[in-house]
């Protein structure tokens, strides 16, 4: 992982901007393709409605840790839980060719204190071309491999351990701002871009906490249709409370069909940022000047089989296993965490229509502290989906 020793001085991917302007729109991962019409015969807006059901009975396996992750010396904490991950409702509004205004709230969030939760996407989008299109609102910034599907899509039990980190240093998941994105062709080489600004500090903010922006960029190669290999490359820097930051990532993906039936999806992403968050939470006294001694690094590996059956009752079987390290702190206090989750998959609709889903997630630090989430952990997991 070579580009891990990369200076935020040599970012130039968020250069790229102006030429990619001029020059250069990919579907935000919620959203259909639009359908070449004649403006004529449509009539305006068209409304669209989806949504999402998800929830999980969870089983830790591990003495005196519940079913978070957290440790209770004391043999307190909650073992087994029925839970409801998401319920989310979308509606996508088509409000002239070019233009469209997507809503995504998660009405799960109400079980808990819904202030800066429940609202996820809400964002305008005005595509002048498949080469460019401008997105303005509350929405997820190209950042990895992740930001390219929903949820009801991941071949795992979550996001991972990386993309949930990297979102709270405002990088990934749901972020207030503007994007560019569209895709061109570099000889014969498909490229699909983005090039986004945002305040950094997560999703339903009045304001931003500071002054500062993050700015990034993600380019992704189509280097073989065949097999669909496609090699990303992040890259953004920032400033956070006068502070300079920065992020680097790479990622490759690849689908092989064996035949009409077996099919396997194989990921590789690995990322590396300044954990400001963290840097923050130090007293100012003690803390250092440069804000890059605390770093985040992380990497995993996703391989996922399918098997289609399409049998009238049950669509698809699919085998997954993801291999996950995060290390938050490496260069001052490292404590990697390894994160291990086998999981099997029964696709009842296509498209992931209604799917159920069994697995352990298994977490391993190198050093286990008590009473927090940094212990060792076995857990058990039934997740059942539904998307209409």
């Amino acid at each position: 992982m070579a580009f891990f020793s990369l200076k935020k001085r040599s970012l130039i991917l968020c250069i790229l901007l102006g030429w990619f302007s001029a020059n250069a729109q990919i579907q935000d991962s919620l959203q259909t393709t639009l359908q070449p019409q004649e403006e004529d015969h449509v009539k305006y807006p068209q409304l669209q409605i989806k949504g999402l059901f998800q929830a999980r009975y969870l089983v830790g396996m591990s003495k005196d840790v519940d079913v978070n992750g957290l440790h209770h010396s004391d043999g307190s904490g909650t073992s087994n839980n029925f839970m409801l991950k998401y319920m989310r409702v979308q509606v996508r509004a088509q409000i002239s060719k070019r233009t469209e205004v997507v809503a995504l709230a998660n009405l799960a969030d109400f079980k808990n204190d819904p202030k800066g939760r429940v609202l996820e996407n809400a964002y305008l989008k005005y595509t002048f071309s498949p080469k460019l299109a401008f997105t303005v609102g509350q929405f997820r910034p190209w950042f990895g491999i992740e930001e390219t599907y929903p949820i009801d899509i991941i071949k795992s039990l979550d996001w991972s351990n990386q993309y949930s980190e990297f979102g709270k240093l405002g990088w990934t998941s749901f972020q207030i701002g503007l994007s560019a994105t569209g895709q061109v062709k570099l000889g014969g080489i498909p490229l699909q871009y983005a090039v986004s600004v945002v305040n950094g500090n997560g999703k339903n903010q009045v304001n931003d906490n500071d002054n500062g922006k993050q700015y990034s960029t993600r380019l992704l190669f189509g280097l073989s249709k065949k097999y669909n290999f496609n090699v990303g490359l992040n890259g953004g820097i920032g400033e956070v409370f006068s502070k300079k930051v920065y992020a680097v990532g790479i990622d490759l993906s690849s689908m092989v069909q064996f035949d009409p039936k077996w099919s396997l999806d194989m990921q590789l992403e690995a990322k590396q940022a300044t954990n400001h968050v963290l840097y923050n939470s130090i007293a100012p006294e003690v803390r250092p000047d440069n804000p890059d001694q605390y770093l985040i690094r992380g990497a995993y590996f996703l391989p996922n089989l399918r098997y289609e059956i399409n049998h009238k009752n049950l669509s698809a079987f699919e085998l997954s296993c993801r291999y996950e390290y995060l290390d938050t702190n490496f260069r001052l206090a490292s404590n990697p965490r390894q994160t291990i989750t086998p999981m099997v998959g029964l696709e009842f609709l296509k498209n992931y229509g209604a799917r159920i889903q069994l697995g352990v997630q298994f977490d391993r630090y190198k050093y286990q502290v008590e009473n927090t989430n940094q212990y060792n952990n076995n857990l058990f997991i039934v997740q059942v989906q539904s998307r209409f």
